[in-house]
């Protein structure tokens, strides 16, 4: 961040006061947000109170709740100042990498996250950049390794993040085609229950897919794609006997595959080809007794040079405050 830009804070303004100046008030508005809703989430979140003078906002409250309301705020600004927008997701991402302190010490000076490099995934409709330190380590992960697995909770942007990358490498021509996959076992219900062919039948086991997808191409783009197998959506039992060359290959909902699933997915992967596992381990819909791929996986390639393991918590999760606060609770009852 330019100090031009940022007049570094005062805090010597009051023992439970800290001032930001901030010279640029195209940019001040933009973090203020529309009726100030922004700093209203920052006050909400972090039990402070955030009043504006002028170019100047002046933070109010105890003092490790000030100090990371000021972080909160010069980050926000800094991504601002780069050309990136802010949204309550990414703030609720930027409040709760800042917890505790450990994520940024290990990633860092996090206002660094929003000034370009690998961290920036490049996409026909837009750029996508990592929230939380966690999907940071991950996303270069995915530009580092030919296999990389993405094991943690829902909403933490595994599949997200993973898709944004093959979307980035197909388009720089690092790759051929993306090939997403997931097992379709059935959660509670029955394939042979629902409507259609079988294509129809899959669909809905596919649809997240489709979804990310959707988010990164045009939708003209992404039919014509399809039509030529530049990019294939199918599920896991249809991977039986191919080679995969030259492909970005996703496999979804990893937890749900068998040893046996497993290996034949893995086996698969052919000269040029990246591959992308992700799951979450509480969330198996295989058969009692039956062993989960996912964790089989996870024993059996611990230590495989150019295998990497990234593993997402409730505090990487992007889709809502209250997700990751329903994840926390259950971890807290299966402890209990």
């Amino acid at each position: 961040m330019g100090t031009s830009a940022l007049t570094p804070p005062n805090t010597q303004v009051g023992a439970h006061e800290t001032l930001l100046e901030f010279n640029d008030n195209r940019l001040l508005i933009d973090l203020c947000g529309a009726f100030d809703r922004n700093l209203a989430q920052i006050e909400q979140q972090l039990e402070v109170q955030i009043v504006r003078r002028g170019n100047v906002l002046v933070v109010m409250g105890a003092v490790p709740a000030r100090e990371q309301a000021t972080s909160t705020l010069q980050e926000l600004y800094a991504k601002l100042e780069v050309g990136r927008e802010i949204d309550a997701g990414g703030i609720d991402g930027m409040i709760r990498m800042g917890e505790g302190g450990s994520d940024a010490d290990q990633s860092g000076n996090q206002i660094e996250m929003f000034k370009g490099g690998p961290v920036e995934i490049k996409t026909r409709k837009k750029m996508v950049e990592p929230r939380t330190a966690g999907q940071k380590a991950y996303v270069q992960s995915l530009f580092d390794n030919e296999m990389a697995f993405g094991i943690g909770p829902a909403g933490t942007g595994k599949t997200y993040l993973a898709v944004a990358v093959g979307v980035n490498m197909l388009i720089n021509g690092k790759v051929d085609k993306i090939i997403l996959s997931r097992p379709a076992v059935e959660a509670g219900e029955r394939l042979g229950f629902l409507p259609g062919d079988m294509g129809e039948k899959v669909d809905p086991y596919m649809q997240p897919l489709y979804d990310a997808l959707n988010d990164f191409i045009p939708p003209k783009q992404l039919a014509r794609m399809r039509e030529d197998k530049t990019i294939e959506i199918a599920p896991l039992a249809f991977m039986r006997g191919r080679t995969l060359s030259r492909a970005f290959v996703v496999l979804d909902e990893a937890q749900n595959a068998t040893t046996m699933q497993m290996k034949m997915f893995l086996t698969r992967m052919g000269e040029g080809s990246r591959m992308v596992i992700t799951g979450d381990r509480s969330q198996v819909d295989l058969p009692r007794g039956q062993t989960s791929g996912l964790r089989d996986a996870e024993r059996i390639l611990a230590g495989v040079k150019k295998i990497s393991f990234n593993y997402f918590t409730a505090k990487d999760v992007v889709r809502h405050p209250l997700v990751a606060a329903i994840i926390e609770a259950y971890e807290a009852a299966d402890e209990g």
